[in-house]
């Protein structure tokens, strides 16, 4: 069993090769170092071997669980120590990628991802699995929730690469990111090594991905939202199929811009390219886009249907200070971007802000020549840090470029008085922080606590500044017409708001678990690591990103009420990746019993995009309830006009009766046909409060739709009634 001695053993070996490999002048020269630092290890008295991974984890990508003992002996192994949060751990991934399409498990390498979490959400299986989708990742990954083996093995920091050879020896390590030279040269010196001592072998490690089982989706993981001064165009980055999405507020679809696949392309809108795009923000005709992992800034111009780049060079940087024009300045990991106004303010809107992740800092691109606070005017195109030393912290300061950061990940700005402030979201710290527009000062509003190095004071606490708790802030929206800041808590599942005059922090919507229930009141409705929000300019409608449920949903903020925005391709009356309604998906769906009542509710005159409320009022017969082994459901049917279900939602379990389960649905953009009758059916199962005896019980209730292109406003929830 290995130790942390053990581990800081192998450390002071390799301090003595880094030393080494600082002062040799060519590659063979490193070479030979590392070489003989492999024989000298290889040599020793007794291997430093990594204990056993513990029984029962569970595993990703595999076909079941490894065994490090077995399934790896005769392999070069990287364990890749990472938390899917953390954006050094996400700098570290292109590395691990470009390694193992060098190198199969055939040539002898494995690459195993040793989740070990930061925060509580993150030790969720299923969150782990969005990770691995979102972030490509094909290589094993064991879920070790209790981080067993990094404690074991003494690890004290996100990333951390052990290198083993194939008996399980521990023989290099790696800690922190910006290592690709030092991991490509240890590996491929330990493959030579251990293939002329005849110990590797060639063994293929069967994979069995986690993607291949998911079905398409219209969009994945969605970052971010924006809306134009208009309200009536939304801008999605749909982070997950690496394209943006421009739509109108009904969800017709006006402009489909790169995608599938990532890529790093400018040109017209069928040729452009993104990786991994997360922020986004419009004026008029023009859209920025934070393309986060081709480390660029791109322009979008919807009149010339083209993509340009406009800061960044395609590499990550790791400049802290910048200054230099915005196509020949590295940038890192930009994950937000907002428009804003210089301080000699000729032109308004002529600063794009950017929260610079990789570097834990506030960027700004200057779109005209201006002036920023305490700077000479500067030249259109400079692109050059405002705030954050870069160093990754939570401290606050009256000279911005001494505040601290930690990955921040949104931004919104109140230009108006009193407030004239950028809100970040800074994730790493799960705090909220204020930028002054006047003077540059970093405060505190909601979140973490006061040691600027404690980056784990997290929790989900509704409160009044440093109070307030937090769990990974991923985005910020401000809401000028009711003084408010609204805050996607991600890790905590939640939309909170917080009045920055009083810093009051409190939950708007959601329960803090993970789920998609679309509820008939916020606080009953679910998320799934929300990743950003915004409010269209009449301060009605609070647009979100749910990321990991992977679509837009509407909440009304004087109704209360949350809904979908659907995506419909009005050309073909198709979503952007084909119907939801798979083939066979009705073939799933329960069967209602022979006497299942049929209830015929009046004609309902709808217009297209109107969004509808089914508001189920069901009772059981008394002393009974509903049986938790057999989940009860709704599902929705329309036979003979399948199109109206296209990107709806259609099926939900009922786990509480009595909580007036809702049910919403929008009428699609394009309708192909004036008539229609959607079907809400339920099935119920149900036992008495003795269990003695189980029931299954259904009903049907058919709601006929005239359809007409007159704007019907919104309509009064229909009410299911029903007394079995």
């Amino acid at each position: 069993m290995a130790t942390g001695g053990e581990l800081a053993a192998l450390l002071a070996a390799q301090t003595q090769l880094d030393y080494a490999l600082e002062d040799a002048l060519t590659s063979q020269e490193k070479a030979n170092l590392v070489y003989q630092h492999l024989r000298k290890v290889d040599t020793w008295e007794r291997d430093l071997k990594v204990p056993e991974f513990e029984k029962g984890l569970e595993w990703l990508n595999t076909e079941g669980p490894l065994s490090l003992h077995k399934d790896f002996c005769g392999k070069v192994v990287v364990l890749d120590f990472f938390t899917y949060c953390c954006i050094n751990c996400i700098h570290v991934l292109p590395d691990l990628h470009e390694l193992e399409q060098k190198y199969s498990s055939k040539d002898g390498l494995l690459v195993v991802g040793v989740h070990s979490a930061k925060f509580p959400n993150e030790k969720v299986l299923d969150n782990i699995k969005s990770a691995v989708l979102r972030y490509n990742i094909t290589h094993p990954v064991v879920n070790d929730a209790d981080a067993s083996l990094w404690h074991e093995l003494e690890v004290s920091c996100w990333p951390t690469l052990v290198i083993l050879g194939p008996r399980g020896n521990m023989l290099f390590t790696l800690v922190g990111e910006g290592h690709k030279e030092k991991l490509f040269l240890f590996i491929s010196i330990a493959l030579k090594y251990y293939r002329e001592q005849g110990q590797i072998k060639t063994n293929i490690i069967r994979t069995q991905l986690y993607r291949d089982s998911l079905p398409p989706s219209p969009l994945l993981f969605p970052g971010k939202v924006t809306v134009d001064t208009s309200g009536d165009r939304l801008v999605i980055a749909d982070t997950g199929h690496h394209r943006i999405l421009v739509v109108r507020k009904s969800g017709q679809i006006l402009h489909i811009i790169g995608g599938p696949n990532r890529g790093r392309k400018d040109g017209i809108f069928s040729e452009a390219s993104f990786s991994s795009p997360q922020g986004v923000a419009i004026k008029n005709d023009i859209i920025y886009v934070a393309d986060t992992e081709n480390h660029l800034i791109r322009k979008i111009d919807l009149q010339l249907k083209t993509v340009s780049t406009v800061a960044g060079m395609g590499i990550q940087g790791m400049d802290k200070a910048g200054g230099a024009h915005g196509e020949e300045q590295p940038i890192s990991s930009p994950w937000d971007v907002v428009f804003g106004t210089s301080v000699s303010g000729i032109h308004e809107g002529d600063v794009l802000w950017i929260a610079m992740a990789g570097t834990h800092q506030v960027w700004a691109l200057m779109l005209e020549c201006g002036k920023l606070l305490k700077r000479s005017d500067l030249k259109k195109g400079t692109c050059l840090r405002f705030a954050g030393s870069g160093n990754e912290e939570n401290r606050n300061n009256a000279y911005p470029h001494k505040a601290g950061f930690a990955q921040p990940s949104g931004l919104s700005l109140a230009p108006e008085e009193p407030w004239n402030s950028l809100f970040v979201a800074d994730s790493e710290s799960s705090t909220v922080r204020t930028i002054s527009m006047k003077d540059g000062a970093v405060k505190h509003l909601v979140g973490g606590e006061r040691d600027p190095m404690n980056l784990f004071a997290f929790g989900d606490v509704d409160g009044a500044g440093i109070n307030a708790k937090l769990q990974h802030p991923l985005g910020v929206a401000w809401d000028g017409r009711r003084n408010l800041l609204y805050i996607a808590d991600s890790y905590n599942h939640k939309i909170k708001f917080v009045d920055p005059k009083m810093k009051n922090c409190a939950t708007l919507a959601g329960t803090g678990e993970v789920g998609n229930v679309i509820g008939p009141n916020f606080t009953s409705s679910t998320f799934n690591e929300p990743g950003g929000l915004c409010v269209e300019e009449g301060g009605c409608l609070l647009y979100v990103a749910d990321t990991n449920n992977h679509q837009i949903k509407v909440l009304d903020l004087e109704t209360q009420i949350v809904s979908l925005l659907p995506l419909v391709n009005a050309e073909t009356v198709e979503t952007v990746d084909g119907p939801v309604v798979q083939k066979g998906a009705t073939a799933r769906l329960p069967k209602l019993p022979k006497s299942a009542p049929n209830v015929q509710l009046p004609l309902l005159a709808v217009s297209p995009g109107q969004v509808l409320q089914f508001m189920l009022k069901l009772s059981l017969p008394p002393n009974t309830k509903l049986t938790e082994e057999a989940p009860s459901s709704w599902f929705l049917t329309s036979e003979g006009s399948e199109w109206l279900l296209y990107e709806q939602n259609l099926s939900g379990e009922i786990e509480d009766i009595t909580r007036q389960p809702a049910i919403s649905f929008q009428i699609p953009m394009s309708c192909l046909s004036a008539e229609a009758v959607l079907s809400i059916k339920v099935c119920l199962y149900y036992c008495s409060k003795d269990s003695s005896a189980c029931i299954m019980k259904g009903i049907s209730f058919n709601q006929p739709l005239h359809i007409v292109n007159a704007n019907q406003g919104s309509t009064a929830p229909v009410e299911l009634t029903y007394a079995f």
